[in-house]
């Protein structure tokens, strides 16, 4: 059984807010109930543009294990990045998703699809499609920094279309 509450020793997702190992991706946004990240750049020195993980600062495994108050942030982040991404990227989706069981520490995951990505890429496998647009590290952190005024209490741009 997982043990909730403060940083676990063993757990990738704390050492990535600790930033420390291979998760560890460009900051977007951060408060005292959850962490918002950029995926980090691969071998390649690139990554898909536009997939972030919202993630609780405090250890627990699961969404029902958040308190109110870390699931109302959680959700009004989710929502409020996925205005950012939408209107930055011009993407077609913004999807969220809280799946697998692979790391005991609650995550979810919100990501586009890019205009243009053929049918054939199902809704988890865009980032798959070998034309979707990449990053470097320099382009991440550049979106990142489009991406926080989206989430900053009482200066989210509202838009519409």
């Amino acid at each position: 059984m997982v043990s909730a509450g403060g940083p676990q020793l063993d757990c990738m997702i704390c050492d990535k807010h600790r930033s420390d190992g291979p998760l560890v991706g460009p900051t977007v946004w951060e408060d005292e109930h959850l962490v918002i990240s950029h995926r980090p750049v691969g071998e390649d020195g690139t990554t898909v543009l536009g997939y972030l993980f919202v993630e609780s600062r405090r250890h627990v495994p699961y969404l029902a294990d958040l308190t109110d108050s870390e699931a109302e942030a959680i959700g009004r982040a989710v929502r409020r990045a996925a205005l950012g991404l939408r209107t930055e990227l011009a993407a077609d989706f913004v999807f969220a998703a809280i799946a697998g069981m692979s790391h005991a520490h609650f995550h979810q995951h919100v990501f586009v699809r890019h205009t243009g990505t053929p049918a054939e890429y199902g809704w988890m496998s865009g980032d798959q499609w070998p034309d979707a647009p990449r990053g470097t590290t320099a382009a991440v952190v550049g979106l990142c920094s489009r991406l926080r005024p989206y989430l900053d209490e009482g200066s989210t741009p509202e838009r519409t279309s």
